[in-house]
Order: C-alpha cells, then structure tokens, then sequence
C-alpha cells in the first residue's frame, strides 16, 4: 500500500514537472515569437504594405507549436512509394473524381480546352491536395505562415509568403476572413500558396474575386498555372522500371530537389530489365528516381524506381515530393482509364 502511495506520489510530481517545462518552454516561445512579430511588422510596412493591414491581418496572429510539429512529421518524409501512392490512388478515389466531374462537365471541359491541361491531371491533384475539396484545412494560415517564418528551418521562404499575402490583401485581391488552410499556409481546392496565387490565380468567372475554394476559378487557376509552368498535353509523366544491378549509382536520383544525369531513354536500355517489353518512346529525355533510398531505413536502393520524364518535373514544380508527382501522374493514368 505504501509503495502504491509512492508510485502515484512519484507520478503526481513528475507530471507536474512536465507541466511546468512545457508551461516554461511555451511561454518562452511566446516571448521570442512576439518580439519576432513586432519586428517583422515594421519590416512588412517597409515593404509597401500599409500600416492598417499589417495591424490588422496581423492583430491576432498566434505561434502555432502544432505547425511545427507537422512540418517536421509530413508523410513525404516517412512513408514508403507504394505505400504513400496506394493511399492515394484509390478506386474510391477515382470514383469520387468521376462523381465531380460529371456534375461540374461543362467547366472543366471548357478549362481543359482554353489552357491545354487534361482534365484528368486536374482531377489527381485535387482529388491528392484536398480530396476534391473536402478537406481544405481549417487551420489560421497568417498564424501558420507567422509561425513558419519564425521558425528557423524555412525561415526565409515562408517569410516571403507571408509578405505576399499581406500584399495580397492589402490589393483587395484576397478577403483576410477566408483565410484558413492547410498547416503550411495553402489556401483552396488545389491549395495555392500565397506566391502561387499572386503569379497564377485568376478570376475566371469575371465577378471581380478570385474564389479558390470555388470550381471555376480554382480549377482555371490550376489549369493556368500548369500551362504557363510548361506541362505538355499527353505526354507521360513517369514509367515504372526495374533496373539491374550494374547502373552506376550516379544515375539513380534521390531528391526531387534537382533530378541529374537526364539522358535518352534509349540511354538506359541496358541497365532495365525487360525493356523490350516496355511501351515507351525511347527519344524521350528521361532521369531515374529511386524514392525509398535516402528516406525509408533498410530500402534496396534500387527498387521501386521510375524513368520520370520533362511533365513529372512540372508536377515538383508545384510540389518537391517525388512521392507526391508520382501519385499524381498515378491517379491521372487511372481516370484516363475511366472517364
């Protein structure tokens, strides 16, 4: 009985002792994040956002530990390809894409006509950014960009978010009191940055708003940024390969940061098993990507891997996951085959 005394006497204090360290580590935050807002504020009004819509876009901006917490645990960054591609390209998936296309037809055909982008691709990554707009995040983006500009690991990037979005809305381009999204600071259906929204986003419905948690423009918006971005209409974006064990570990491409030593397919032949039996236009220029190595503990090194070509490097250009561009092109492939 006395030592069960002890034990809860033992747990008592040490929860308290956390308490208190989390208490103490949290308010610590709080004091540098405010002194870093202040600072920040006079630098967004040096920058030719007016002194209003810095005090009031930013008049409740809070640090958000969550956001850090995410952006050190994202899937891309733990989950193996097949995995990650499986959740994501599921026959459930296709059939809720379908189901929306079949009622918004008219728009998305018209999009996928006027900016030369299939609507399947449209499709995937909506269905993959938002599940066709079901989850759009609810999370403040400004305290979510604040926090991500505080924090030292993307500082500058997101610092530079931050900026544009306040310009943003001091144009009158964007409404402050829609702004929640994703933990990162992405807003709407296809969850555009605020870069991405300044550069691409358009209002296609010509109601004077530019509405990305709205068909029309969301998708025109998308559809937009991949044709000015280069995406060349039917044309493949990846081809599943299994190589031989005599490539040199020079070709094979781990980081969708700079995918190198791109060559002709027909480059390749010789380190692909069965390659004759591969549907493919070998003059295409081509990189290899083995995506489990440098992430998942224990990978072969050479399984999976993908001949990506010039259209899956557009899809890193709106996200450098190359998990994420290869169920994109996935999810596309599997509504092509349904639509």
């Amino acid at each position: 009985m006395i030592l069960k005394k002890m034990l809860k006497n033992l747990k008592n204090i040490s929860f308290f002792i956390f308490f208190l360290f989390y208490s103490n580590l949290v308010n610590a935050y709080n004091s540098e994040f405010s002194d870093w807002l202040n600072d920040f504020k006079i630098k967004a009004v040096n920058s030719g956002v007016s002194k209003n819509v810095v005090n009031d876009v930013l008049s409740d901006v809070r640090f958000l530990p969550k956001v850090i917490e995410y952006d050190r645990y994202q899937p891309e960054f733990y989950e193996d390809t097949l995995t990650y591609i499986k959740k994501r390209t599921s026959k459930t998936k296709v059939k809720k894409g379908i189901s929306l296309y079949i009622k918004e037809k008219q728009t998305i055909d018209k999009v996928e006509k006027e900016f030369l982008v299939e609507k399947e691709l449209l499709l995937a990554l909506m269905g993959i950014e938002t599940n066709f707009g079901k989850y759009l995040g609810k999370m403040d983006i400004v305290s979510s960009l604040a926090t991500l500009s505080y924090d030292k690991r993307r500082s500058e990037f997101f610092t530079s978010e931050l900026l544009i979005l306040l310009n943003l809305v001091d144009k009158g381009i964007i409404n402050k009191d829609i702004l929640f999204g994703s933990w990162a600071g992405a807003f709407g259906n296809f969850q555009f940055m605020p870069r991405t929204i300044k550069d691409y986003a358009i209002d296609y419905n010509n109601n004077k708003t530019i509405e990305l948690k709205k068909i029309e423009d969301s998708f025109a918006s998308a559809a937009n940024y991949l044709n000015k971005i280069g995406w060349k209409e039917n044309t493949p974006c990846y081809t599943k390969i299994e190589l031989k064990n005599n490539i040199p570990k020079i070709y094979l491409n781990s980081s969708a940061r700079n995918l190198k030593n791109k060559k002709k397919v027909k480059f390749f032949k010789k380190y692909i098993k069965e390659f004759k039996n591969l549907d493919i236009n070998t003059n295409l220029t081509a990189a290899i990507i083995t995506p489990d190595i440098d992430i998942i503990p224990g990978a072969n090194k050479y399984k999976p891997a993908y001949l990506v070509y010039e259209n899956y490097e557009k899809i890193l250009s709106w996200n450098r996951s190359l998990r994420f561009a290869l169920a994109v092109c996935k999810l596309k492939n599997n509504f092509k085959n349904e639509i």
